[in-house]
């Protein structure tokens, strides 16, 4: 991997309506992340490996924050309510990926946790009644993130390289696509931010009434 100093990582339009954007995050911003999923993690809502309808249970660590989600639908309620803040970092990433940021209003943000081993399987954001763009970020140790197409898990699928601050936005045409986490590559976090494993951030506007 080249890093962010000899060989800057460029920006790159993956598919119609998906941006990369390496390095997003400043670093001190990216601590202030760390530190808030720790807070979050202790609150009302905890971290928890997801039981799937067929009994099997997911690697990936999840909180979610403002509107819950359980496998495949959102509830009614709210556990820790959505940061004011945290929705104005969606707009600013969405004005750097697409130059504005549309109204965007997330009610929920995924927040998953890949300790060592970790993955996350190919899958759809189907849950959404909204079609307004997913906004993730990264923080932690690097990643291999697999982004496919609509239709089915398998090929056609671009393999992007995923660091810590980097930004990653997907709507459009490419909203409903599969995608996931085929491999996270322990260690490779900064040892500057205090964080063993990857953390992802992802917010959404579910589209669905109050």
């Amino acid at each position: 991997m080249t890093g962010d100093g000899l060989f800057p990582r460029e920006r790159v339009t993956v598919a119609p309506g998906a941006v990369h954007v390496p390095a997003w995050l400043p670093f001190t911003r990216r601590r202030e992340l760390v530190d808030a999923c720790r807070e979050w993690g202790r609150g009302p809502v905890p971290y928890r490996r997801t039981v799937l309808p067929g009994g099997g249970v997911m690697s990936v660590q999840t909180l979610c924050l403002g509107r819950q989600w359980v496998p495949y639908r959102y509830l009614d309620s709210v556990g820790v309510p959505l940061p004011d803040w945290l929705v104005e970092l969606a707009r600013e990433a969405l004005v750097e990926a697409y130059g504005e940021h549309g109204g965007f209003t997330p009610d929920t943000a995924l927040v998953n946790f890949y300790a060592p081993g970790a993955r996350m399987g190919m899958h759809q954001d189907r849950e959404e009644r909204s079609g307004a763009p997913v906004v993730s970020l990264s923080l932690g140790d690097r990643c291999v993130f697999r982004f496919g197409n609509e239709e089915n898990r398998g090929r056609p699928y671009r393999d992007v390289d995923l660091a810590s601050g980097d930004l990653f936005v997907f709507g459009g045409a490419s909203r409903w696509v599969h995608h996931g986490v085929p491999k996270v590559f322990p260690g490779t976090a900064e040892p500057a931010l205090g964080l063993v494993g990857r953390l992802n951030i992802t917010l959404r506007e579910t589209g669905l009434s109050v």
